[in-house]
């Protein structure tokens, strides 16, 4: 790592997880017996924040929590994992929070409160446009305001800063963001939102391309994901396997570590294998933040696996 690397910028989400391990996922209607409960931070921006940090590289997270007492504890866990905490905001009112369900199987249904992530406004953004433009990536995703996750594409796009869009959860996109977004990482059943009716996912990823996007990596779970560049190739790259416990937050393990090895100077389809390894550790833990491995965990599973 040297100093003249430039930072990855996370503007996103801050949330407090109350998670929840059942038996099964419950249905409507249905009342389970728990097995056990803990609270760990979340939300998807500072998962993403902390699985870049904790793989070593710098990382600054624009964001709000708020003045309750989930708040406090946001901000620590943020700065002991080595995420730039200056351009969090405190806000008035609470936190976002987020109720987790994790089945026996690994399997997890989640439900978002914005809380103070819903009071990230574009003067939010606007005011640290410098950290902005000193960022060799901004990530993003749809956990804030649609119209400020809109104002930082277009803050980047003005600026050339290459942008990373996780488009969790799925909503309605503006024309204009297809040509301002650098890489674009939906899952499977996000997918299937942005190309209807799609036979594969070789066709998904044309269709996106043909958007303006510079590159697509659809991120198919168990099948590992497929990475496809405007004008390049595009090939599978496949997961590894792994007992898992836990699949909260392996996609924003996966963007993290994604955007790190990018940012290193790897090819997208490397960059993706080693994002690969990332998240299949982190689905061998429980929690969100606290399953992200380090660059050695990284590293030494990669080269078991050789």
């Amino acid at each position: 790592m040297t100093s003249a690397q430039k930072p990855i910028v996370v503007v996103g989400s801050i949330n407090m997880d109350l998670v929840a391990s059942t038996p099964s996922i419950p249905l409507a209607g249905q009342t389970l017996i728990g097995t056990d409960f803990m609270t760990t931070s979340g939300g998807k921006g500072a998962n993403q924040a902390v699985a870049v940090a904790r793989l070593g590289y710098p990382v600054y997270m624009i964001g709000a929590v708020g003045e309750d007492v989930f708040g406090q504890a946001l901000l620590d866990n943020l700065k002991a994992a080595g995420v730039g905490i200056d351009a969090v905001n405190r806000v008035a009112g609470p936190s976002g929070v987020a109720p987790i369900f994790v089945a026996s199987n690994g399997e997890n249904c989640i439900v978002v409160v914005p809380g103070a992530n819903g009071k990230v406004t574009p003067s939010i953004v606007d005011k640290q446009v410098d950290l902005i433009r000193s960022a060799g990536m901004v990530l993003c995703q749809l956990e804030l305001p649609p119209e400020t996750v809109s104002h930082t594409l277009a803050m980047c796009a003005e600026a050339g800063v290459p942008v990373m869009l996780d488009p969790a959860p799925a909503a309605d996109l503006p024309e204009k963001v297809w040509t301002q977004v650098t890489w674009f990482t939906p899952n499977e059943s996000e997918t299937d939102i942005y190309v209807w009716n799609s036979p594969s996912p070789e066709d998904a990823a044309k269709r996106l391309l043909r958007t303006g996007l510079h590159g697509v990596v659809l991120k198919r779970a168990s099948e590992g994901a497929y990475v496809a560049v405007a004008g390049g190739e595009a090939k599978w790259v496949r997961s590894f396997r792994v007992d898992a416990v836990d699949t909260v937050a392996a996609g924003d393990c996966f963007n993290g570590a994604l955007a790190v090895a990018l940012l290193e100077g790897n090819d997208p389809w490397t960059a993706a294998r080693f994002a690969s390894a990332a998240a299949a550790i982190s689905v061998t833990r429980r929690g969100a933040q606290a399953s992200m491995p380090t660059r050695g965990e990284v590293e030494r599973f990669l080269a078991q696996r050789a």
